[in-house]
């Protein structure tokens, strides 16, 4: 008597899952934006799909969130990391910022729109935002956090199983996984149609090595969210702007 093969169920490989979840979150917000345009909808489309698009692999392997760095094992670090980068770089975004907006009236036209969506007449007063704390937690909990355990958290991770980690820099190990992570990031924020969205780039960058060093997206999160945060009120102190 014979004995029947039982069939495997397939499996995509670590790059397939990471990637086609990521084209599928990424055509989902496009989706919404074309349907509802400018209102909370896109928004909402893509908190929900970068915190449960994930769940579906996680669950095939008996994961769960902190297995993608969604932990706060190593608060103390994650914390004293984030005030370490924040220091740094606050000051030095400030000064890139200032000379960006002397340079913006001497742009062309053309240029200038496909750069920023800011202008209009300069006058450094420093000013929050209206209804900044609504924005405190808006960039937190509905931005940042999604968006780091999503990218650095899942995509990052996953990406990093099936490519190897690379040389270590300033304490964490930065491979193929790092930099492609960091540019369907940026690729990502294209689903809105706004072609200065690819400069988060940079910032990704950034997320992504705070992800390595630590081990969780914690830091990543608060960074992520005070930058977002600085940037508006660095809108609001230049240009009055929202």
């Amino acid at each position: 008597m014979t004995q029947q093969s039982v069939a495997t169920p397939w499996r995509p490989s670590a790059v397939q899952e990471a990637v086609g979840l990521w084209a599928l979150g990424f055509a989902g917000i496009i989706a919404a934006f074309l349907a509802f345009g400018g209102t909370s909808i896109p928004k909402l489309v893509a908190t929900v799909g970068f915190l449960y698009l994930p769940l579906i692999p996680m669950r095939w392997r008996d994961e769960d969130y902190r297995d993608y760095g969604l932990s706060a094992r190593a608060w103390r670090e994650d914390l004293l990391l984030f005030l370490k980068v924040s220091a740094l770089v606050g000051p030095l975004f400030f000064l890139a910022f200032a000379g960006f907006v002397e340079l913006l009236p001497h742009l062309p036209e053309s240029l200038a729109r496909h750069l920023t969506p800011l202008g209009g007449e300069v006058h450094f007063r420093l000013r929050l935002p209206p209804r900044f704390g609504e924005w405190v937690v808006d960039q937190l909990f509905v931005v940042a956090l999604p968006e780091e355990f999503f990218y650095r958290g899942y995509l990052q991770a996953r990406l990093r199983d099936a490519w190897p980690q690379g040389r270590k820099f300033l304490g964490a190990r930065l491979g193929p996984a790092f930099w492609v992570t960091a540019l369907l990031f940026a690729l990502g924020h294209l689903a809105i149609f706004q072609t200065w969205r690819l400069s988060v780039f940079f910032p990704a960058l950034l997320f992504g090595w705070m992800r390595e060093r630590t081990g969780t997206v914690v830091g990543a999160a608060l960074f992520h969210a005070a930058c977002n945060l600085f940037v508006r009120v660095l809108e609001a102190s230049f240009f009055g702007g929202p």
